[in-house]
Parts: structure tokens; sequence; C-alpha cells
């Protein structure tokens, strides 16, 4: 029985399963959010997890990672963010009840009570560094420094893993180009967050938490860090393993396995495979499909969506906000594009043109 639930695990953490899972889960939660906000709710899942991690580390392959002085902080990290969100997503929906009610939100009542900073909330801070000292005290006598071995240029570990905090930015560059990866859609990331204040005109939810007014906001938060930034540290922590290769939590890191390098260009599949074709010796003309599909992607689609579904966001934000908005939106939306194209499709990139040093 307990080989079959560990067989089903694994098969439930192939990368698609766990991205479009993550994907339903997220959105299931979102959508019935007044019945994942009760406290029995949470209580139950972290019952099921603490079952779950009392039972997981008898299989010595989950207990071989689970354990890494690395990885414990992941741990801790999964469920301070479940815990948390789940906290920030019930006061969302209390607050809303509250609003529908006509009263004012909790943190508009808390405001109006006063604490004196002495001793209040100086007595509060000491108490919480006393307890934080001795928990970093206990976790340095308890769990050795993952220091490895003196580095040495003949031999790398395999797998190779930057800090968890740059866990997301390893795993973009299994799907774009370096220039791509590690510059522009960091800096689009940076520009994005700038530019809320001035994209973003709703005052409401300033200082209090809420759903109901903020829906869209709430949720590309949800997707933009959840789903992506956390959900790649738990990917690139505990499922990639050596050769950057997809492990199962309970999958034997076996060293020799290797992904056959199968992915191809679309003007590959357009070329060869649909016209039955050589690719044509010109860069352009071979990556003309893919080019066509990337400006269609990024100059056509805003425009459709402006004149169709999207019209009242128009009407609402004017056109210039409207498109800096979808510039950085589809920009966003490229990266699962591509992570499914590359797991369904095999499909390296839209765009490669290597002489170029352009691969898209």
């Amino acid at each position: 029985m307990g080989e079959l639930i560990k067989d089903a695990i694994d098969w439930l953490f192939d990368p698609i399963r766990y991205f479009v899972g993550s994907a339903l889960i997220l959105g299931v939660v979102f959508y019935w959010r007044k019945f994942f906000s009760r406290n029995i709710v949470i209580a139950t899942f972290f019952v099921g997890f603490t079952a779950f991690m009392l039972w997981a580390p008898s299989d010595p392959d989950f207990k071989k990672i689970i354990t890494k002085p690395d990885n414990v902080p992941i741990i801790i990290l999964i469920t301070t963010v479940i815990f948390f969100t789940w906290l920030a997503m019930r006061q969302g929906v209390i607050n809303d009840e509250r609003a529908k009610e006509g009263k004012p939100s909790i943190e508009g009542e808390l405001g109006k009570k006063k604490v004196f900073t002495w001793p209040d909330l100086v007595y509060t801070e000491f108490i919480c560094l006393v307890l934080f000292t001795a928990v970093l005290i206990a976790w340095s006598i308890l769990i050795e420094a993952p220091i490895e071995e003196p580095a040495a240029t003949a031999r790398t570990p395999n797998p190779s893993k930057a800090p968890w905090y740059f866990l997301g930015l390893q795993e973009m560059l299994v799907y774009f180009d370096p220039w791509i990866a590690g510059v522009v859609l960091p800096s689009f990331i940076i520009v994005g967050l700038m530019a809320i204040p001035y994209l973003d005109t709703n005052p409401k939810g300033n200082g209090y938490y809420t759903i109901e007014q903020r829906p869209f906001a709430i949720l590309f938060f949800w997707s933009g860090f959840i789903l992506f930034w956390v959900s790649f540290v738990i990917l690139g922590t505990f499922l990639r393993g050596p050769n950057w290769s997809f492990f199962g939590p309970f999958e034997y890191w076996d060293i020799h396995k290797l992904e056959p390098l199968v992915n191809v260009n679309l003007s590959t599949y357009f070329w060869v495979d649909a016209l039955g074709k050589p690719l044509p010796e010109n860069a352009l003309l071979r990556e003309a499909p893919g080019i066509a599909l990337i400006l269609g992607y990024f100059f056509v689609l805003p425009p459709l969506l402006g004149k169709t579904m999207l019209r009242g966001l128009v009407e609402k934000m004017g056109i210039a906000r409207f498109n800096v908005f979808m510039q950085l939106l589809l920009w966003f939306g490229l990266l699962p594009l591509k992570m499914l194209a590359r797991w369904v499709f095999n499909l390296k990139y839209f765009i490669g043109i290597p002489e170029w040093f352009f691969n898209v």
C-alpha cells in the first residue's frame, strides 16, 4: 500500500501535472475562498501535512532530500507561506463580509486602539528577540552547517544549484536564453512593480485586507508569487536532481538518468515536419513562423483584446496605460506558455537564431 502511495505521488509530481495542478488548486481556493478560509480547513491541512512528514521520511530517498541542511529552511518557508497566505485570505473574506453589512474593516477598528511604544511594543519585540535567538541557537546545534568540500574545477556538484532565492531564475534559464531569463524578465519584474501605482488607480484595498474589491490584483499576485516564485523554489529544491532532470519526491536520484535531448525549434516543426522541406539557409526566412507568432502575440493580441473582451478595461485605464499593462502581462504569460510548450511539445525556441545570439 505504501509503495502505491509513493508511486502515485511521484506520478502527480510530473512537471506538467505539478504545474497545471498547482494552477488549478490556486484557482479553486480563490473561487471558493469562503470555504477555504475556515479555521477547520487550515487545521485539517496542517494535521495532514504533519502526518505526511512523519510517514514520508521512512523512505530513504525522500529522507535524504528532505533532511539536507540546505533544504530544511525550504520546508519552513513552504509552511509559513501557506499559513500567512491563508491568514490574509481569511482577513480579506471577513472584511468583505463586514463591508456588505455596512461595518468598517477589522483594520479600521483596530486603528482606533492605540498602545504606547514603551513598554507595550518594545516589550513584545524583546520577547520575540529572545525566542528567535533561542531557536537559532538550537538550530545551529542540531543541524550542521551545509559547508561542502573546497571547490574543484575538475569536479562540479551534480546537480549544481543556485541558492534558493535564485532557483526561479535558474529554472527560467531552462526555457529561455540567458539574456532573456537573466536580464529581460527580471527587468520587467522590477519595472512592473514600479509601474503598479501608475497602472492601478483603484483606491480600494489600501491599509486593509480585501479580495472582492481587488480580485484581479490579488489573483495576479498569487499567481506570480505562489505559482511561480514559491513553486519554482519547490521544483528546483526537491524535484530537480542530477543533470537537472525531474525526479519524484520518492524517486532515487539516479545520476545516470538522462532525458533525451529531443527539443526542437518551431522552425523545424513548420518547415520539416509540416511542409516536408529542409530548413532555409536564410535565418530570417527560416525563423519567419516564429517571428510572425511573437509579433502577433505582442502587437496584434493587445489591440484585439482591447476591442473585444477587455474593452471596459481600455475605457477605464486609457489606451496608453492599457498597452503598458498588456505588454507586462504578456511577458508574464510568456513564461508558462514556454514551459508548457517545452513539456508537452518538446519545443525549444519560438525563434532560434544562434548565429545572432537571438533565441526566444
